[in-house]
């Protein structure tokens, strides 16, 4: 009984994943600059990949009864890179003087950037 929950849950956390992976590859597809393209691939893919981990997680768990290390490694190791990957490509850009889109209307980047280079 416990397996069979613990598989249904994995099955429904790898079928979110994938969808909220899709969703995001549609919106790197889909927006119109680095910014905005940066964010959607920093921000929605990594929580699509981590929910495919974990859901891959706990199917071995409910099938084998056993962890994997290398899962849990796998999460921690996206959890920290994705988001890090995305800030830095949007910081590089941001120094490139690449241009926003129109429907820009703040400048937040600077800030942080400005704040930085004080120190």
């Amino acid at each position: 009984m416990i397996k069979t929950i613990l598989i249904s849950i994995a099955l429904i956390l790898v079928v979110l994943g994938a969808i909220i992976s899709a969703l995001a590859a549609l919106g790197i597809v889909r927006l119109d600059d680095v910014y905005s393209r940066a964010h959607a691939a920093g921000k929605a893919a990594t929580l699509g990949a981590m929910l495919m981990l974990t859901g891959v997680f706990i199917f071995f768990i409910g099938k084998e009864g056993s962890v994997n290390m290398q899962l849990i490694i796998g999460i921690l190791f996206i959890l920290i890179t994705g988001p890090l990957s995305s800030h830095l490509i949007i910081q590089s850009a941001y120094k490139l003087k690449t241009p926003y889109t129109d429907r820009t209307k703040r400048d937040e980047i600077r800030k942080g950037i400005e704040g930085h280079e004080d120190e």
